[in-house]
């Protein structure tokens, strides 16, 4: 075929170098869309049909290479041939050189480790392992509830370590908050609540050693700036539409918060049910009349 083009073009200018190489480039598309339609049409197994389109691109892709090669370092322009393999070559692998920049990142910045539990994208999970092009994690959440394990392995491109938000549940601090929301009527005593609700928390949170904790806090906001006043549990009180709204808060280890609330809801409705002034409440509907109601009959006769 190289033959062929000289006999026809003059290839000693860079021009019609360019006009060869997009004549060639169109020329081996169409053979292989050829070739691949064919194959299709007599191929029915979906697996023999996808490995011989992969090496019909790869054919193509090397014959065209061989014969650019020799038609642009056939003229010396070795500088210009070379810039179009380096910048092919950029973008056929882009995604390959942004996974293994994502791994040199996740080696040496560190933004989670072996056993860290993370959400990215909108996926959390254990990791479980860590490669060259990928990082792999046991799924939570999802169907499941409460952040326990789906019991999958997600594979997940390093890349998206520099276009997606990530979110580290146990990097310096190994607790989390947790919120439990309790809803009261209006008409309970809110203030027997919440004194039944922080004595549960205080009951059954977990009895982490403040000077420890302390200690992880200062070392990790030697990196970051995080600041805690309080670490013991709280209760919080708010106003909602249905009823008198008693929060919660209280510090949890990463993977314990379904036990922890488990244990918490079984206190408090204990609690209640030795208060007989307070009620939990739900969405409800109250309707007032402040005149008197009057019943008139339309019935024949009256």
């Amino acid at each position: 075929m190289l033959e062929w083009l000289k006999t026809t073009f003059d290839l000693s200018t860079v021009a019609a170098k360019w006009v060869i190489t997009g004549l060639l480039l169109v020329g081996l598309t169409l053979v292989r869309l050829a070739v691949v339609r064919v194959a299709q049409s007599r191929i029915a197994d979906e697996s023999h049909w996808y490995r011989i389109r992969k090496i019909m691109s790869y054919t193509v892709f090397v014959i065209g290479g061989l014969i650019l090669g020799r038609l642009w370092l056939e003229g010396g322009g070795y500088g210009t041939y070379l810039g179009l393999l380096s910048a092919g070559v950029a973008i056929a692998l882009a995604d390959v050189l942004k996974n293994l920049a994502g791994f040199l990142y996740i080696l040496i910045r560190r933004p989670f480790r072996l056993g860290d539990r993370v959400e990215i994208g909108g996926d959390i999970g254990d990791v479980v392992d860590i490669r060259a092009f990928r990082f792999s994690m046991l799924e939570v959440g999802n169907w499941v509830h409460a952040d326990q394990s789906t019991g999958r392995i997600m594979h997940v491109p390093n890349g998206l370590v520099f276009t997606m938000p990530l979110a580290n549940y146990t990097e310096g601090f190994e607790f989390i908050w947790h919120e439990i929301e309790v809803l009261i009527t209006f008409e309970s005593d809110w203030r027997r609540a919440q004194e039944v609700i922080q004595r549960a928390l205080e009951e059954h949170a977990p009895h982490h050693d403040p000077i420890r904790a302390q200690a992880e806090l200062r070392k990790t906001a030697a990196e970051y700036r995080i600041m805690y006043t309080h670490l013991t549990p709280r209760v919080y009180l708010t106003v909602k539409d249905s009823g008198v709204q008693l929060t919660g808060r209280l510090l949890v280890e990463v993977r314990k918060r379904r036990a922890v609330e488990d244990v918490v809801w079984r206190s408090i409705l204990d609690g209640f049910a030795l208060e007989p002034d307070v009620e939990l409440a739900y969405p409800t509907v109250r309707t007032f009349f402040h005149d008197p109601i009057r019943v008139e009959s339309n019935s024949a006769g009256d």
